[in-house]
Parts: C-alpha cells; structure tokens; sequence
C-alpha cells in the first residue's frame, strides 16, 4: 500500500510502482490521508482519486481529526497520519521519503538532544514500511515527474517557514549547500552511522536485558546495578520493545530516577502518552491507558471459544479441556457470566484451606495493583468460580475425565497473569 499524498514524491512513486506490478508480480493499493487543515484538502483528495483510476489503483481516504500536542502542529499531524496508515491491513505500507527528507529528520533529531538511535532518522526498511526513494534527492523526483509529465499538487503550507521542517528547508540548508554541496550525501553516510552505533547499543541492552528483563517485566534491582549509562540504555530499549518512542535525555533521566529511588511500596506511575510505566515492589511494567472499567460490568458466556472485553483492554479465551481446570457441568448448572471485582470476593482454589479474600491471593501471586479491578471474574449464579492467575474454587475444579475448560486472558498490556490454574 503506498500513502498518496498527492505531492510530487508519491506521485513519482505511483508512477515507479506501477510501472512494476505487472513484472513484480504484486497488488498496488494506496491511502490518502486528508488532514483536513488546508482549504484545499478537499480538492488534493479528488485529485489523489483521479489519479489512481488513471492508474487502476485501489484508493483509500482516510479523513483524521488534528489534535495538536502541545505547540506542535506538526508532530500532531504526523502521528494522526501514522496511525491511519498503521490500520492498513496491506503486507507492507510505502512510503515516498527521499534524501532530502532524511536529512532534515536528522538535523531536527540533533538539534532536539537526540541520541544515535533518533540521529539514524529514517530506516530504508522498518517492518511493514519500505522507503525505497530514500538515497535519491528531491530535485531527481522532480526532474523525474517532468520527464514522465506527472501532475502533482503543491501544500502551500511547505512554504511556510513557521515550522521548523521547512525552515531547515528554505532558510538554512539553502546556506550550507553554498559551502557544502554534497551535504546531503554526507549526512546520509552520518545517519547510517548513526544506525550503526544504535544497533550496537540495542545488542547490548539485548545482553543486560537476559538478566534485567523476564517479559514482561522490568527487574529494577537488576537496572540499579548497572552502570548509569548502560541503566538508562537498558530502560530506553524495555520501552521501545512495548511500543513507547525513546524519550528525550532529561525525561529518560526522570523516569530512571524515580524507578530507582522511590520507595519500595510506592505506586509509580509515569505517563508517555497512550501507556504508562509502572512500578510494583521490585518490578515495572508499560501498560496501556485504560479508564476504569464499570462496576455493573457483566457478559453473559454460552459456550464461545472467545469473548471481547474491550473495558478491560482484553480477550478471554475458553480452552476446552479433560479433567483439568473448570467442570463445565458444574459451572453451567447456572447462568455463567463474567463480571469485575467489585471488593470482599473470596475463592477457596484448595480445598484444605479456608476460603481467601482475592486482596490476600493477589498479594500472595504478586499481582500489581493496577491490574486487579481489570481482571475478569467467572461466575456461576452468584458464585464466584474462577480468577485468571489465581485459581479455580474446589467447588468447580473439573475431576479425572471429566469434560472442562481453561481461561486465557490476552490484554494489550501482555501481563503474564494470563491463564486459571488448578
């Protein structure tokens, strides 16, 4: 799938892809993303479209609503315009970034502190996303389109110089190339460089993270006996391998400060946008934002193999087993929903022992805080029958050949509380 902006990059682009699908042997699809900021969106959208039926192409628009972060116009657009292209369903998503391009993410990179992993700016490929375009100039693309009389649209808003992209673009790399005129060339070596050195440094938090790391937790004992710089290289790996962009150098600081140093019992909790990082005792984990579920929470279960939980960030899967986990007779002999914590619940997993409040259980498994009152609870009647992680009551524990089933819970914030046991 290419994102079709509609400029001169992605047209050219177009071009190029579809002049090979035939011999490639691939299907050519394309998304356009309406930003809905320029008077003119609407008329780029209907050009976009015009322009892949010439080419028989399948065209997606995809409408965003920008909400700025902070002063950032541009940062707020770019993520609305990642995360459209993101639900693309294609094998690979490709874009039209050129040499130019790369080279201004590089400068913005440095001159914001970045380190070597955001000063390698734009990888060739990166998972589903190819840039093939990126070892080639703008003026080339340009001289290309020309060639090949492509018709492309102009963003008046590349003109202006309020934004810190075309600033760089207008105002000063005009200057550096006066004196350097292979720049682009030499901050692209720069970049791979740059790549080079973060790979390397990923390598080694590879290595601390065998002991500092059990998936998908964070050993905070482990981070306190590395040096500093190898501690604050290990935490920015852990957060980009659970979905969070590596924090500036002063917040990277902040977050390794407070995880080190905050009391054993505290509950830490450090925003970064959709998840936050979390501590419990000796162990951090990044889970997803999610408000609070419902008290009145309850889904009825008639047999399905999965049931959606979408307040509880989650999927409950039912394993069909026998003479292991839940007796289906007994658990079906009432109406079996799925209901949340609601506070004073006990569960007996053995029968030698009296029954337990869930708060003992919980803190006996070790089960942080925050996960308990979004963790599914399975009933029969009013009885409570099985917790995910901590057990199954001996009233419903299936017996020898006897037909049962097991709980799975899959949440976007993977905690490994995941599964009934005997």
């Amino acid at each position: 799938m290419l994102a079709l902006s509609g400029g001169v990059d992605s047209v050219v682009l177009l071009d190029i892809l579809a002049g090979l699908r035939e011999q490639l042997q691939f299907h050519l699809s394309a998304t356009h993303v309406n930003h809905q900021l320029s008077p003119h969106a609407s008329d780029w959208a209907d050009f976009c479209v015009a322009c892949c039926q010439d080419y028989g192409v399948q065209l997606e628009i995809a409408s965003v609503t920008i909400t700025p972060a902070g002063d950032s116009l541009e940062a707020a657009a770019r993520d609305a315009r990642h995360a459209a292209l993101a639900r693309s369903t294609a094998d690979f998503i490709v874009l039209a970034h050129h040499l130019d391009d790369q080279v201004e993410t590089l400068l913005l990179q440095m001159l914001r502190g970045s380190g070597v992993a955001g000063a390698s700016a734009m990888a060739e490929e990166n998972r589903r996303l190819l840039r093939p375009l990126l070892e080639l100039p703008r003026t080339a693309l340009e001289h290309y389109a020309r060639r090949h009389d492509l018709a492309w649209v102009e963003d008046e808003s590349n003109l202006d110089t309020r934004f810190d992209r075309n600033f760089l673009r207008h105002r000063l790399l005009p200057i550096v190339e006066e004196r350097f005129p292979a720049y682009r060339e030499t901050l692209y070596r720069a970049s791979r460089n740059f790549a080079e050195s973060a790979h390397l440094q990923d390598e080694l938090a590879r290595l601390d993270g065998a002991k500092a790391i059990d998936a998908p937790k964070l050993s905070v004992t482990a981070l306190a006996h590395l040096p500093p710089s190898r501690a604050r290289n290990l935490l920015r790996y852990y957060l980009k391998q659970h979905g969070i962009a590596a924090p500036s150098a002063i917040r990277l600081e902040e977050t390794l400060h407070q995880l080190l140093n905050a009391k054993r019992d505290a509950q830490i909790k450090i925003p970064f946008g959709a998840f936050e990082l979390r501590r419990s005792q000796d162990r951090a984990w990044v889970t997803p934002v999610f408000p609070p579920p419902p008290l009145s929470l309850c889904y009825p279960w008639q047999g399905e193999n999965e049931v959606q939980l979408p307040e509880l960030g989650g999927l409950l899967t039912f394993w069909p087993t026998h003479g292991q986990g839940i007796s289906l007779t007994r658990l079906q002999q009432e109406r079996v929903t799925i209901r949340v914590r609601q506070g004073g619940e006990r569960l007996r997993p053995d029968s030698t022992r009296p029954s337990r409040s869930l708060k003992n259980l919980f803190q006996e498994t070790g089960m942080p805080p925050w996960s308990r009152q979004a963790l599914p609870l399975l009933y029969s009647g009013e009885n409570l029958a099985a917790v995910v992680g901590i057990g199954i009551d001996c009233r419903f524990q299936a017996q020898p050949g006897e037909p049962g089933v097991m709980l799975e819970w899959n949440t976007t914030g993977n905690l490994d509380y995941n599964r009934t046991s005997r």
